[in-house]
């Protein structure tokens, strides 16, 4: 079966966007993070950041096109790739299914299912919690009367936000901030359920396998006997 001009393109660039969206995430973070670094040095970082966004704009451009949709109809079908333009930090999420692309156009196995879940899960909450992190803590450490004064407020705050714990010892004040607590909290609800779903099912299926074996050990037992 011969693959779409859209099929084709995501295989041929899934790899340069999962560095594009790599080098965006560490320009980004290396900007907001590094106060003390010369000017030059923060500007290219910004370059760098411009630089890939831009290249999520051509892979988006290139997607409406190849897909022969109107823009209405591409934003119902290509929702996620809607947001991610529009929230690039979310870009790195998408490695995973990168990965899967690419073992596909070799022919080799996909990871099994439950991997997959818990592996996307694990890798979502990882980049989620590091790029809300990071938004918590531009928007917040100067704000009047903010406690999340430091990188390291921030990440605390987003694990137990992700983790749904909420000590309630830090908390954002900035409306952006809250807009980004709504968010993470919402996508740790989601994320730990999937994971918690996905090793229940896994377990499942483990106890059936054993209830399946007869005593003795061995599947093979039984037509042993009766030879």
């Amino acid at each position: 079966m011969t693959d779409s001009p859209l099929a084709r393109w995501e295989r041929h660039n899934g790899v340069a966007l999962a560095i594009a969206s790599l080098l965006y995430l560490a320009s980004y973070a290396t900007r907001i993070l590094g106060h003390d670094l010369p000017g030059p040095v923060r500007d290219l970082c910004l370059a760098v950041t411009f630089a890939a966004w831009a290249v999520f704009l051509v892979d988006y451009a290139v997607r409406l096109r190849l897909s022969g949709q109107r823009l209405p109809r591409f934003l119902r079908t290509h929702w996620l790739d809607t947001l991610v333009l529009l929230l690039p930090l979310l870009r790195p999420v998408r490695i995973v299914q990168t990965y899967e692309t690419v073992q596909r156009h070799h022919d080799r196995p996909r990871l099994a299912l439950y991997t997959r879940v818990i592996t996307y899960a694990g890798l979502s909450v990882a980049l989620l919690g590091f790029a809300g992190a990071l938004t918590v803590y531009q928007q917040e450490h100067a704000a009047p009367g903010a406690n999340i004064r430091t990188f390291g407020d921030s990440v605390w705050w987003t694990c137990t936000t992700l983790s749904s714990v909420g000590y309630g010892d830090l908390a954002p004040v900035t409306a952006l901030g809250r807009l980004v607590a709504v968010g993470l909290m919402g996508c740790g609800l989601a994320l730990l359920g999937a994971v918690t779903g996905a090793f229940s099912s896994w377990l499942l299926q483990v106890f059936a396998r054993e209830g399946e074996r007869p005593p003795g050990g061995s599947p093979g037992a039984s037509s042993h006997e009766g030879d």
